[in-house]
């Protein structure tokens, strides 16, 4: 493509590097006689999409929170403009790599660089949180090792202000395999979303790998539900006490890691039972192998467009609906579980797709991913009038194939109506009549008294029998009153 000899008043100089969305340029402000780093995008990319997630908008939150800054471990922000071809921030042009290059080159940083560089890092993170922002996605590419032993943090595109409304319920940004398990949830972040990613560095730099690999979706599973293995069984010559520190920066749940990033040093500062010098680590990039003449841009931020569209998830696995499916039936699907386990929803949809041939069977398994017993009823009435108990197959026809039925819940599922033939149908009272003696099977007497209570306000045969499951408390048969209740008609 043609390159600008100028933006603004700035003078270009060299490209740094180049992308789909943007060029990234070495410049001169002829006003203060200075290099500068300018970052631009094409002013016509989502011109029309105001999302959080969308570039443009990216664009101007990193030029907002990064403006706000002022700290030696974090690029400045000089300036942002425009033309009528790009945008453009101009910024502080910092000679260094980036600490993924080093990382990709194998370079083995010392127990005694490491916590120096972490140090430097949980600093220029503390300043950030003081003033508002959450960074949201730290990682190695976005971190810049200077060749003065200094690192600065970069990359504030996705940077939560905390005073600003610039994320939407359900939206999902940031890396995912420094994701913290509250940014695949959807549930509200804050500081502490920046300590698990800083966690994700140090374990990087223990075992030069992230503690969890494979696809989005894999990704997502493994953050949630698994914890890593400790440092020092990946590398048995790193010290113990590393361990522990990474094992609380990493929890699963914001309120088990460290409050704040002083915290997170301060246990680094007790694990090596010694002052930290910040800037050895200069002496071990001294020795790794030179840059080469071209590094490749850092990954891109994961940014799905939204939880409506195809591909949301940003992965081959999960974001490409199995060919059997109508996928306007699917989009459908994760809008209705969205609203009650928030971006997973993307996966679980594509995952059930591909194992379920009808509406009813994908919904009822979509059920046991909602734990929450009024939540679930409130999916299972939802589904009630997606699916109306009219059978409709993957590809949006009606008529299933006879005798086709969900599987039986998963182990320590919760008790949805997974089990049963259909979810969809209207509820009435021959089938309350007969839900009656099914249920005294397992409950007493008491039973009509409880069908009663969960027909009360409702219409839906789905939620109707989700309800009844509930009073049985064990789970084997809790799932054969399920299959019991799903044959009634």
């Amino acid at each position: 493509m043609k390159h600008p000899t100028q933006l603004g008043k700035y003078r270009i100089t060299e490209v740094l590097g180049e992308g789909a969305m943007g060029v990234v340029y070495k410049g001169f402000d002829p006003d203060i006689q200075r290099t500068v780093a300018l970052k631009t995008i094409r002013t016509n990319l989502d011109a029309e999409d105001e999302s959080p997630g969308a570039p443009a908008s990216r664009f101007r939150n990193e030029a907002q929170a990064a403006g706000r800054l002022g700290h030696p471990g974090i690029v400045a922000v000089y300036d942002f403009g425009r033309t009528a071809q790009v945008a453009f921030i101009a910024m502080e042009f910092v000679e260094g790599r980036s600490l993924a290059s080093y990382l990709s080159a194998k370079v083995r940083f010392t127990d005694t660089d490491i916590p120096g560089i972490m140090s430097q890092l949980l600093d220029a993170l503390n300043h950030a949180h003081e003033k508002g922002v959450w960074h949201r996605d730290i990682k190695p590419a976005n971190i810049i090792m200077t060749t003065a032993g200094r690192l600065k943090v970069a990359d504030f595109g996705i940077a939560r202000i905390e005073s600003q409304n610039l994320t939407q319920t359900h939206y999902m940004v940031g890396t995912p395999s420094h994701m913290a398990p509250e940014q695949f949830l959807g549930k509200p972040m804050d500081r502490r979303v920046d300590i698990y990613g800083a966690g994700v560095v140090l374990y990087q730099l223990l075992t030069g790998r992230a503690p969890f690999a494979g696809t989005t979706e894999a990704l997502m599973y493994k953050v949630v539900n698994e914890l890593p293995e400790p440092p020092s069984l990946v590398d048995p010559e790193r010290p113990g006490w590393f361990d522990a520190v990474v094992t609380r920066a990493l929890a699963k749940r914001p309120e088990d890691r460290y409050p704040d990033a002083e915290a997170f040093l301060r246990a680094l500062f007790d694990g090596a039972g010694q002052t930290i010098d910040d800037t050895a680590w200069e002496k071990t990039l001294m020795m790794a192998p030179p840059r080469p003449a071209r590094p490749p841009l850092s990954p891109p931020t994961f940014a799905p467009p939204s939880m409506g569209s195809a591909g949301s998830m940003g992965s081959p696995s999960a974001g490409t609906p199995p060919a059997h499916w109508d996928k306007s039936l699917l989009t459908q699907a994760e809008q209705t579980l969205a609203k009650h386990v928030g971006p997973l929803a993307s996966v679980l949809v594509r995952r059930a797709a591909r194992e379920c041939t009808d509406l009813n069977e994908l919904y009822a398994r979509l059920a046991d991913q909602v734990s929450d017993p009024r939540a679930r009823d409130a999916f299972l009435g939802q589904a009630s009038l997606v699916t109306g108990g009219t059978g409709k197959t993957a590809g949006g026809t009606s008529g299933a194939p006879p005798g086709s039925r969900s599987s039986p819940g998963s182990k320590g599922s919760t008790g949805s109506a997974s089990s049963g033939t259909t979810i969809g149908g209207p509820l009435n009272d021959a089938v309350m009549e007969k839900a009656v003696p099914l249920l005294a099977q397992h409950v007493g007497p008491i039973a009509k008294v409880l069908v009663r209570r969960a027909a009360t306000g409702i219409d839906s045969r789905a939620v109707f029998f989700n309800r009844l499951a509930e009073s049985v408390n064990d789970p084997v048969a809790r799932e054969k009153l399920l299959k019991e209740l799903g044959r009634l008609t």
